[in-house]
């Protein structure tokens, strides 16, 4: 079964960021996160359409980290059955322990993403996965760099593929691309994707994150002044001069 296909362009990118970056390689078996968002939906039909053309063996799942907050995956689990993907849910209690954290003045943002990476990792074992693929896309990448720069003074965006604590290798196939190029791809193949909505910082009677919004329109007012500004992004990241940074000895 070939499901829907993404576009040239979107292989295109996959395959070349896939190449540079050797994120799928024979024998891999993947996590891919699914949380039914046009960024991981896109994910998983890339993946899918890469096992078709890889001249290489790999693996892949799709896993959903449902908070305990009484969502429905059944139209995102039947959406996977119908194009041949294996599709797992694990149901947490993420939501009310956030409850607590979040009276206390926490960044329910940054406690969310870090409790669905924990279980993602748990379940990568459980499946004897040895990757986990992350849905980032190239505006990510840019707005936490900016963010970092801004909020944190510090030079740090999203890499391609790291390995973390546990001994996963963690990578971003899709973090060359742009984010309207997987907008484009769930409204021109009409794949209902979850947005905004689900976010479960809607519940919570707490300001909302206004960092990355910032970032989002300061990027978008530079890009219209700048056309190239993310295709110099891209290159910048790779052309780190670090000997021209204020680097103290030991």
């Amino acid at each position: 079964m070939r499901g829907i296909v993404p576009s040239k362009k979107v292989m295109s990118k996959l395959g070349k960021t896939n190449a540079e970056f050797k994120l799928i390689e024979e024998g891999d078996k993947i996590l891919v996160g699914l949380s039914g968002g046009k960024d991981s939906l896109t994910m998983i039909h890339a993946m899918r359409e890469q096992q078709r053309r890889a001249p290489f063996k790999f693996e892949f799942v799709a896993v959903t980290v449902g908070y305990g907050m009484g969502e429905n995956f059944d139209k995102l689990s039947a959406h996977c059955k119908a194009n041949g993907i294996e599709h797992v849910i694990r149901d947490t209690q993420t939501y009310e322990l956030a409850k607590e954290k979040i009276r206390k003045n926490s960044s329910f943002c940054s406690f969310f993403s870090r409790m669905r990476r924990g279980y993602l990792y748990s379940v990568a074992q459980e499946l004897g996965c040895n990757k986990v693929a992350l849905g980032h896309h190239m505006d990510d990448a840019a707005e936490s760099f900016f963010m970092n720069f801004i909020y944190n003074g510090q030079m740090r965006s999203l890499a391609p593929k790291y390995t973390a604590e546990n001994g996963l290798i963690v990578i971003r196939p899709l973090i060359q691309m742009r984010e309207r190029q997987l907008l484009a791809f769930v409204q021109d193949n009409e794949i209902e994707a979850i947005g905004d909505e689900a976010c479960p910082a809607m519940r919570f009677d707490v300001k909302m994150p206004h960092a990355r919004a910032k970032m989002k329109v300061m990027l978008a007012k530079m890009e219209k002044e700048f056309p190239d500004l993310f295709t110099s992004l891209n290159a910048a990241f790779k052309n780190i001069s670090v000997d021209s940074f204020f680097i103290t000895e030991d």
